[in-house]
C-alpha cells in the first residue's frame, strides 16, 4: 500500500501563486507516475500535472505554462508549483500516484482545497 499526504492548498488571489507538494509513503517501489489532478463542484476530476520517475511530464491543456511539476525521486516526494491562478483553478486537489501516467491511478490522497478569489 501507498499513503499519500498532500499539502500547500489554501486561499489566493487571482494573479498569485500555491505551491502543492505530496509525500508518498508505504510501498513507494511500485510508484511511476505521481501528479496533481482536480476537482471543481459540480464537474468532473481531471488532470493538472502528472511526471514520471524519468521526468517525463504531461499536462492538462489549461495549464498553458501557468503550472510546473516537480519531483524528487529520493524522497518520493512531487510538488506542483501554480502561478498567474484564476478563479477558474479553484478545486480540491489531488495527489495520485500509480505505475501509468494514463489511465485512473491507483492511489490518492484525502485531497487540498485551491480558492482563488477575483
Amino acid at each position: 500500500q501507498v499513503q499519500l499526504v498532500e499539502s500547500g492548498g489554501g486561499l489566493v488571489q487571482a494573479g498569485g501563486s500555491l505551491r502543492l507538494s505530496c509525500a508518498a509513503s508505504g510501498s513507494s517501489a511500485s510508484i511511476n507516475a505521481m501528479g496533481w489532478y482536480r476537482q471543481a463542484p459540480g464537474k468532473q476530476r481531471e488532470l493538472v500535472a502528472i511526471i514520471t520517475r524519468g521526468g517525463y511530464s504531461k499536462y492538462g491543456d489549461f495549464v498553458k505554462g501557468r503550472f510546473t511539476i516537480s519531483r524528487d525521486n529520493a524522497k518520493n516526494t512531487v510538488s506542483l508549483q501554480m502561478n498567474s491562478l484564476k478563479p477558474e483553478d479553484t478545486a480540491v486537489y489531488y495527489c495520485a500516484a500509480g505505475p501509468f501516467v494514463t489511465g485512473t491511478q491507483a492511489y490518492w490522497g484525502q485531497g487540498t482545497q485551491v480558492s482563488v478569489s477575483s
